[in-house]
């Protein structure tokens, strides 16, 4: 396992609070690091999903950066400012509960997206239905916790915390991986495992004599 450590790194567990009883994400405001190396892959303007948005500071981050930003949350208290906000749609659904969010009667029925950014929540029954709903050259930016986090804090259940590769799995033979890393991040708002990915939606014919797809940057800043 690597050993990742990020000085400014902002992680929040959706469900947690702090001893003052203020949500973890609502008590880190910067966006993560993760989100601000890959964001520069997502079409400029183009549509983009903050699932689980929490306070909203990676919607918040790439409405600055000019994208059009779907704000989903079970609750949206904390994203209320933005409800008037040319660009921003907020949507307050339970995504456990009732409809599935992406068929049928859900709120996100329909809707395909430039990028989809998830931080610090995991519903496995979402997944496939949120990969489906990535654009064709869309881009996934996936950070959350992982298996052996219950050393560290909350999320301990096993439900909450990703198992080694699975977000590989997940997008294996549907989306070309940029990056992945997988491990302990020391230094930060919460210590503990982390897995991340971004993986382009990349559905183009290879001009390689490999079939190859083309690489994307890795460091897109």
């Amino acid at each position: 396992m690597n050993n990742l450590t990020e000085d400014n790194f902002g992680q929040s567990w959706h469900d947690g609070t702090m001893k003052d009883d203020k949500p973890r994400h609502l008590k880190i405001t910067e966006p993560s690091p993760w989100v601000v190396r890959f964001a520069p892959l997502v079409k400029p303007g183009g549509e983009v999903l903050d699932l689980a948005c929490g306070g909203g500071r990676h919607g918040r981050y790439l409405l600055e950066r000019g994208g059009n930003v779907t704000l989903l949350d079970r609750n949206t208290g904390a994203v209320g400012d933005l409800q008037d906000h040319p660009n921003a749609s907020v949507i307050e659904a339970d995504m456990e509960q009732g409809d599935p969010v992406f068929t049928g009667h859900g709120p996100l029925a329909g809707r395909n997206f430039d990028g989809v950014v998830v931080v610090n929540y995991l519903y496995r029954p979402l997944l496939g239905d949120l990969l489906s709903a990535i654009k064709p050259g869309g881009v996934l930016i996936y950070e959350t916790f992982a298996r052996g986090n219950e050393r560290f804090t909350r999320p301990r259940n096993p439900d909450h915390l990703l198992m080694s590769g699975e977000l590989l799995e997940i997008v294996k033979g549907r989306m070309q991986v940029v990056a992945y890393e997988h491990g302990i991040v020391e230094k930060g708002p919460i210590p503990g495992v982390i897995q991340r990915i971004c993986a382009v939606s990349d559905a183009s014919p290879s001009t390689r004599e490999d079939g190859e797809p083309e690489p994307r940057n890795v460091n897109p800043l």
